[in-house]
């Protein structure tokens, strides 16, 4: 029998001031009982309780037991509310990755409300547009751009990632007119060399999908690099919507084919399947779907 479940019953019966009462706060059947307290007193090798048929009374080695059990007992029961209150209320640190240009210019700016409404909480983001592994590198939850494989792991869908096709003004007033996507490879583009969109820009129109070949002498692993080139006139870019919104409402670059539709990209938040989920990565993925959902 388990010592600290016997200490329980002995306070409980000494408490109570019988095994019966003891056995009916428990329940319990009062063999059972008298069962955990012999044992107890077998394992101390003292007897703690003189106990007849009418009444039982606490020896005196057992009355500085009870007094110390009873101490011991709520220092576990203290233990166990203190766990179940951390494991109810979120805290501790939370490492996050997160693909460059997304987090910078999305996530980041969110953040803020998390922390807020999570003073306990922690996180540790990790900026790349690299396959990144959760399970290997010790991520709580990573943010993935693009069609899935089946890694096991569980994947909440996001809103579609959104591109933008733009160009700043001084480029286009000296340079032929863009009215169609074919008309993009006879021009600078500036290239992205981490996807597809490295060689090939596609387009939804009135005539059906349009793949486009592109080419440019300015290549980056970094849509934000990417950024200010496109700003001072070198290129035309083919980039996230968060990353070029700003330059859109300001006119430092334009938008380009507005009557042709860039194809989505699906994005999810992906973590580990939820067996013992922690209350701190369920509120970060409860206000990542509010937040960043369809």
């Amino acid at each position: 029998m388990d010592r600290l479940t016997s200490m329980g019953i002995f306070v409980r019966a000494v408490d109570l001031g019988s095994f019966s009462a003891a056995a009916e706060a428990l329940g319990m059947s009062s063999q059972l009982v008298g069962k955990h307290i012999q044992t107890l007193e077998r394992q101390l090798g003292v007897r703690l309780l003189n106990r007849t048929t009418r009444r039982q009374s606490l020896t005196d080695i057992g009355k500085t037991f009870y007094e110390r059990a009873r101490v011991i007992l709520a220092e576990v029961e203290a233990a166990e509310n203190l766990v179940a209150q951390t494991r109810a209320t979120p805290r501790g640190r939370l490492k996050i990755n997160a693909p460059v240009t997304f987090a910078i210019h999305a996530l980041a700016p969110k953040l803020k409300d998390y922390l807020n409404v999570y003073p306990d909480v922690s996180v540790d983001l990790t900026l790349t547009n690299r396959f990144v592994d959760l399970i290997e590198e010790g991520y709580d939850a990573v943010f993935r751009i693009g069609e899935l494989s089946d890694s096991g792991l569980i994947a909440r869908p996001l809103a579609p990632y959104r591109l933008a096709l733009c160009a700043a003004p001084a480029y286009l007033a000296s340079r032929p007119p863009i009215r169609t996507p074919m008309d993009l490879q006879a021009h600078e583009c500036l290239v992205f060399s981490h996807t597809e969109l490295r060689t090939h820009w596609t387009f939804d129109g009135a005539d059906g999908r349009i793949s486009v070949p592109v080419s440019g002498r300015f290549m980056v692993n970094n849509g934000e690099a990417l950024l200010p080139t496109a700003i001072a006139g070198f290129g035309v870019l083919l980039q996230p919507l968060e990353l070029v919104r700003a330059e859109l409402d300001t006119g430092g670059l334009v938008e380009l084919l507005p009557e042709y539709r860039i194809p989505t990209r699906p994005m999810h938040i992906l973590y580990a399947p939820d067996r013992g989920i922690t209350p701190k990565l369920r509120s970060f993925i409860d206000f990542v779907v509010k937040t960043f959902g369809e």
